[in-house]
């Protein structure tokens, strides 16, 4: 990939990264190549993260629980400040799509690394952007464009759109919000109960009907806008993978879609971005349905957990992509430049037991030896003798495989997990290879509903002591506890009460079993 030159002169001289773990490293190596000084924030349990260690300077900004630190805005501007920053670069997860933080940062006059506030809260509010979907000829899931609060109104909804339909929460989110339903008796009972959650937990009670696909797959499309309406898509990725509505493993292209469909989706998410004059970097998610049909599931304004992906197929680097915009260099890409050359697969690399239902695991990384090859990435929150905290999400690092097509890919792959060790916490590296050993993988048909239905956490791994699964169930039912009270950090984190205990359920493992 040929990059232009859009700017003459550096603008930013030095930016804070408002973020820990594997993605603060990301983007603090992206604006090291710039040639910008940067600035990473901690909290107690990150004082010798490595996301402290790479950047230039470090901030402290409170206790270890996320709601006491990196969802602090106040604590991120004054950083900024004392700094001399000149722009907040949000990572994914904790505030990056927390609208009024945008504006604070902006009111600050600091430049916010990402979208307007604006346009935040359109996309964040699902009713106000299948609106603007419809009106933009973006298709959209059968159903509502308006909340519903009375139980006829939403039979007689799904009466003409044909069961099952979805309650879902207008403002909701990570699974949370969203029931379905079967039959016109169910209709009371769970309109109450959504409308119940979804004012427990986003103080916004709206819900709409939708109908309800069933085995879809999950293909997401990577925009560039320049915020003064021009926009261009990077192309596609499969994500269809999924535990506990998040995705474990994505790749690019999808083996889903032909070149015609492919081109279709992809004008879809450009027409999604440019209706609202989109700035900065952005996902815009789709469902496929079992005929082929696609429908527009949400737009997500930040950098995706994913991205590199789309970085391995295409050439670019959707970091140095995001400054140029935020300085209004506009966009480094035109979109006959952009091109999809051979395929990649993202593996997320999560301290958590596949035999346990995926419970969370936290332990200090003892050894860690990474793989390496042709075509191998690694992005990386983690080093060996780092304790790992329960207060945020699990994710220790992502690999990342190129291939010539999707076979070598899929062959690299294989041996780079089978080469990754890793003691400690436990983990799911071998859950990679056995998803890469399915046929429904192998021959790409796998839907959302692919882990469900293919994994028996009971023929998994062998039966762990007492003590150690009494411990997993504890910190299991104490990372849910964390997750329901609300304070979010990156994609799937929490914040949570500090706690004198740790978790001694670790196994030594290796991506060979």
């Amino acid at each position: 990939m040929r990059r232009r030159d859009v700017s003459a002169t550096k603008r930013f001289s030095k930016v804070l990264v408002a973020n820990r773990g594997e993605i603060a490293v990301r983007v603090i190596q992206g604006l090291k190549d710039m040639g910008i000084a940067t600035v990473a924030v901690y909290s107690d349990v990150d004082r010798t993260a490595l996301h402290v260690l790479s950047a230039d300077e470090a901030v402290y900004v409170g206790a270890a629980p996320a709601s006491e630190s990196y969802l602090v805005g106040e604590k991120i501007i004054a950083a900024a400040k004392k700094t001399g920053a000149e722009a907040i670069h949000p990572g994914y997860g904790f505030l990056s799509e927390n609208g009024p933080f945008s504006r604070a940062v902006e009111e600050a006059g600091i430049v916010f690394i990402g979208p307007t506030a604006e346009m935040m809260e359109v996309m964040g509010d699902k009713l106000a952007s299948r609106r603007k979907m419809r009106a933009s000829g973006v298709p959209v899931v059968p159903g509502t464009d308006e909340a519903v609060t009375d139980p006829q109104v939403a039979i007689a909804i799904a009466d003409e759109i044909g069961y099952p339909v979805l309650l879902k929460a207008s403002a909701g989110g990570g699974g949370k919000g969203m029931r379905v339903v079967h039959e016109a008796g169910e209709m009371a009972s769970a309109l109450r109960q959504t409308m119940g959650e979804a004012g427990a937990s986003f103080a916004n009670d709206a819900v709409f009907v939708e109908k309800y696909i069933t085995n879809p797959k999950h293909i997401e499309v990577q925009v560039l806008g320049d915020g003064r309406g021009r926009a261009v898509h990077v192309f596609e990725r499969e994500c269809s993978v999924q535990r506990r509505h998040q995705k474990v493993i994505e790749e690019s292209p999808s083996p889903s879609l032909s070149p015609a469909l492919r081109a279709e989706i992809c004008a879809a998410a450009v027409r999604t971005a440019e209706a609202i004059d989109y700035r900065g970097a952005g996902t815009v998610e789709f469902i496929l349905a079992p005929g082929g049909e696609f429908y527009f599931l949400e737009m997500n304004t930040r950098l995706q957990v994913e991205h590199p992906v789309t970085e391995m197929v295409t050439g670019t680097d959707l970091v140095r992509a995001q400054v140029l915009i935020a300085q209004g260099d506009g966009l480094c890409y035109t979109q006959d430049e952009l091109q999809q050359r051979g395929w990649a697969l993202e593996f997320r690399l999560y301290a958590e037991d596949p035999s346990r239902n995926f419970a969370p695991s936290i332990g200090r990384i003892e050894a860690l030896t990474p793989p390496t090859g042709p075509g191998v990435r690694l992005d990386t929150g983690v080093y060996e003798g780092f304790d790992v905290p329960i207060h945020y999400d699990p994710m220790l690092a992502k690999l990342i495989v190129w291939g010539e097509d999707r076979a070598q890919a899929i062959a690299r792959s294989k041996r780079a997990l089978r080469e990754f060790t890793l003691h400690g916490p436990v983990h799911n590296l071998p859950f990679h290879l056995w998803v890469l050993d399915q046929p429904a993988f192998v021959d790409g048909s796998y839907t959302t509903a692919f882990v469900g239905e293919c994994f028996d956490a009971a023929d998994w791994l062998p039966e762990l002591d007492g003590e150690t699964t009494e411990a997993i169930i504890a910190a299991s039912a104490l990372f849910e506890a964390m997750r329901r009270t609300g304070a979010a950090g990156s994609d799937g984190a929490v914040a949570a009460p500090a706690s004198n205990w740790r978790l001694n359920a670790r196994r030594t493992m290796t991506g060979n079993r």
